[in-house]
This record gives structure tokens, sequence and C-alpha cells, in this order.
């Protein structure tokens, strides 16, 4: 039994620290990434929404947890061909379409853009940001993405806390049960049992 618990500490703790199960909301890889735009097959945008007033440390994607504070929508684009094009934002709440913000199409050499609402969304509902990439005259067509994000529901444990919180639960039982004979004693006694 003692072997089984060392090694699921063991694996616990090695998932504990991949960085594979902390990118994005748990997913590895782009292929499970819940955060970004297809512009065409195998070209993406990558999307992260930070409230750096209400929640100073976290980046959200589908679900933004409150309104009527300062939120700012970061994009990150990684195909050079996109860098030359002009990028247009809009936010609409949905589902009537009422527009919420608007940025005119520019370039953005680096790839990445940042817009920032200084009031974030003043209701709690469904909001779609469109994006469009706008070629030089002549160069090509208009690409079109759209991705929806909810606003104002606040903050729900992501499946990363709960893991989190799990592996500490289980690690503070396990140095309660080596470190405590009547707690062994009693989880020993349980575990015969079941063995039974």
């Amino acid at each position: 039994m003692k072997q089984f618990i060392k090694k699921a500490s063991l694996g616990l703790t090695a998932l504990l620290f991949s960085s594979a199960l902390w990118a994005h909301g748990g997913a590895a890889g782009t292929d499970t990434d819940q955060c970004k735009f297809e512009l065409q097959p195998t070209h993406w945008i990558h999307y992260t929404a930070y409230q750096p007033k209400a929640f100073p440390a976290e980046d959200f994607c589908g679900n933004i947890p409150s309104t009527g504070t300062l939120t700012q929508l970061v994009f990150d684009y990684q195909d050079m061909k996109y860098r030359n094009m002009a990028v247009e934002f809009e936010v609409t709440k949905e589902p009537e379409g009422k527009r919420v913000f608007f940025q005119e199409a520019a370039k953005h050499k680096s790839g990445t853009v940042m817009l920032s609402l200084p009031e974030g969304v003043e209701e709690a509902g469904k909001y779609l940001i469109h994006i469009t990439l706008v070629p030089d005259a002549g160069e090509g067509d208009r690409l079109d993405a759209h991705m929806s994000f909810q606003a104002g529901k606040g903050q729900s444990a992501t499946r990363n806390e709960m893991f989190l919180y799990g592996f500490f639960a289980f690690a503070g039982l396990y140095i309660v049960y080596l470190s405590n004979a009547g707690f062994k004693r009693a989880v020993d006694g349980m575990l015969g049992k079941l063995k039974d």
C-alpha cells in the first residue's frame, strides 16, 4: 500500500509541474486550444483576455468573470503573411448584435494586438469578437473569424485549480497518514476491511 501511495504521489507531482497541463486551460497544443480563431485551415489567431484590476494574475478565454472593469483582449497571430494585412476588431453583444467596441483596420507588424476596453462590457451575457484581416488592394480576399465569450458570470474554479486543490488535499492526508500513528492505524484498518 505504501508503494502505491508513493507512486501515486510521484505521478501527481509530475503532472502538477507539466507545462503542457497548465497551457491555456489545460489544453496541450493548438489542436485542443479553445482560445483560438481559425482564419484558414491550419492558420490561427490565439486570444487571451485579462481583467488586471479585478483578477491581476489570471487570464481568461470563453468566460470573462466581471463586467464594468478594465478588460484587455490580446490577439497573437504567428503566420508572417498576416502581419502585412490590416486587422479590424469589433465586439458585439449577442443576440442583438449591438456594437460595444470597434477598432479600425490597422497593421500590427509584431503579430500581437492588445485591445483595451477601459470599462470592459457593461452587461452580463454573451458577446462575439469579430476579426477581419484586410489585405492590401488587390492582394487577396478579406478573412473573417469570430469567437464568442460569456461575461459577468463570476469566476468558477478551472480544471487546473480543482486538480491543484485535490493534489494538496491528497498530499495533506498522506502527510497526516505518515506522521500520525492513530490515523495510520485507522486507515490501514479500513483498507484491510476493503481487501476482505
